[in-house]
């Protein structure tokens, strides 16, 4: 069995190479137009960081998995063709900031529809709104030039970054949707058989095409809804005294709550939880559900709440004011053990300090500078922002400290050091809740972190 995938990025790249390492006996190939990308994938350094996604990609690489820019070569030979494109939230026209784009997945259905000349599995693995794969079947069997016949199947991805390895390699479940006609549930079937290599049968789940493609949007909206509410509890604490932390320990302790998703921070990031609320939020208005729609628009306005209020807290801290100060920020990716910046919060404290006219020195060890000033929008000269390669460089001579990424090795660093080589008073605002604010005290910091 020949299978190809479009997309190299964070789904398509991980869920493939997992795919060959399990199933020696099927050809998986990856495929991007972005030249770059594919070299790579191909030579290295890998476009993207995950923990354990180097291992198996050298392991599999040139053996049953491959990396090409031969898109319609490789989607005319394969057998179950992969979707795996981004799907960003509209800038523009009708539901713009709401509705997903969906325009590279429509660009993907019109590509395979034209080259196929023989029958394909077509398996949507994009986080998308409900009922896109009627749309992606309908592009399909209106532009086939080849007699080729197509079954529409949602796959939805359940990756998390920083731990995607982990997650492919046993994951809670597998999600596959498709039509309940004989050749629809044959479909299923065949890919169901492909993750019963590796997964047990009872964590396949099967489902209609509407229900599977539904189901990773509230997933997403869920569990980012869990994070909002322990945020709005976290500036309750902050005003009565209380520790957000041990009421997130209390509650957690219920089974009935339970204890994951209860980390208060400065806001939650990434490529998913923002864009499918904002995609629910659209569908329920589409749909005349105007009050279900500002119920999860809510879960969005709390965490950019959270995100403002970190700001406002560092300024109120700092004598109501950052001009010209130079403040270390300690991470850059919107979560640990990934290179991925993606609505990360730390971009929107970055650019309300700079409007404060804040200096700011930016360490993270794995976004690359040129990432760093894309998103904030500023070219490397811009004499407001230094990226460094050290910690100790980036703090030093700085009037605060922002921990904004809960990196590990943040635990680890010589504070006493950090300390002395900063303004006085030093402030250090943890946005992570990962240090020991009394020891921190102790050392002359004046310390603060979210909820405390």
């Amino acid at each position: 069995m020949k299978i190809c995938c479009i997309g190299a990025g964070y789904v398509g790249g991980p869920t493939m190479a997992m795919i060959a390492h399990k199933c020696p006996g099927v050809i998986v190939t990856v495929v991007d137009i972005n030249a770059e990308r594919i070299a790579s994938w191909n030579q290295g350094p890998l476009p993207i960081y995950e923990p354990g996604l180097e291992e198996i990609v050298g392991l599999q690489r040139n053996q049953n998995l491959f990396f090409s820019t031969e898109v319609e070569k490789e989607i005319r030979e394969a057998e179950i063709v992969f979707i795996s494109v981004n799907t960003p939230t509209k800038t523009y026209g009708v539901g713009a900031g709401r509705a997903a784009d969906l325009r590279f997945v429509e660009s993907c259905a019109r590509q395979i529809a034209e080259v196929s000349d023989s029958d394909k599995i077509v398996v949507e693995k994009s986080t998308i709104p409900v009922r896109t794969a009627q749309s992606i079947k309908r592009i399909l069997d209106a532009s086939s030039r080849n007699g080729a016949k197509f079954q529409v199947i949602s796959n939805p991805e359940f990756l998390a970054e920083g731990t995607a390895m982990e997650d492919l390699q046993a994951p809670d479940r597998v999600l596959i949707g498709g039509e309940t006609t004989d050749a629809g549930q044959a479909a299923v079937e065949k890919l169901a058989g492909l993750y019963a290599h590796w997964v047990p049968r009872e964590r396949i789940l099967t489902t209609n095409l509407w229900s599977s493609e539904l189901s990773k949007l509230t997933a997403n909206a869920f569990l980012a809804q869990r994070i909002s509410s322990i945020n709005s509890i976290s500036a309750l604490c902050e005003a009565t005294g209380a520790d957000v932390d041990e009421v997130a320990h209390a509650i957690g302790q219920d089974s009935r709550i339970g204890p994951k998703f209860l980390k208060s921070s400065v806001g939650f990031g990434g490529s998913c939880f923002q864009k499918d609320i904002l995609n629910l939020v659209y569908l329920c208005e589409h749909f005349g559900l105007p009050e279900v729609a500002s119920y999860w628009q809510k879960v969005v306005e709390m965490n950019d709440y959270q995100k403002s209020r970190f700001t406002r807290r560092m300024l109120d801290a700092m004598f109501n004011t950052v001009s010209h100060k130079r403040i270390a920020i300690l991470g850059y990716a919107f979560k640990k053990d990934t290179n991925d910046t993606r609505e990360s919060a730390a971009i929107y404290v970055c650019r309300d300090l700079l409007e404060e006219q804040a200096h700011l020195a930016i360490y993270d060890p794995k976004v690359p500078a040129e990432e760093i000033f894309s998103t904030l929008d500023i070219t490397e000269d811009d004499e407001r922002v230094m990226v460094c390669e050290d910690p100790y460089v980036a703090a030093e001579g700085a009037h605060a400290v922002a921990l904004l990424t809960e990196w590990d090795a943040f635990k680890k660093l010589d504070y006493k050091r950090i300390y002395s080589g900063m303004q006085k008073p030093a402030f250090l605002f943890d946005g992570r809740n990962i240090l020991d604010l009394e020891i921190l005290r102790e050392i002359g910091f004046e310390a603060s972190g979210i909820g405390k």
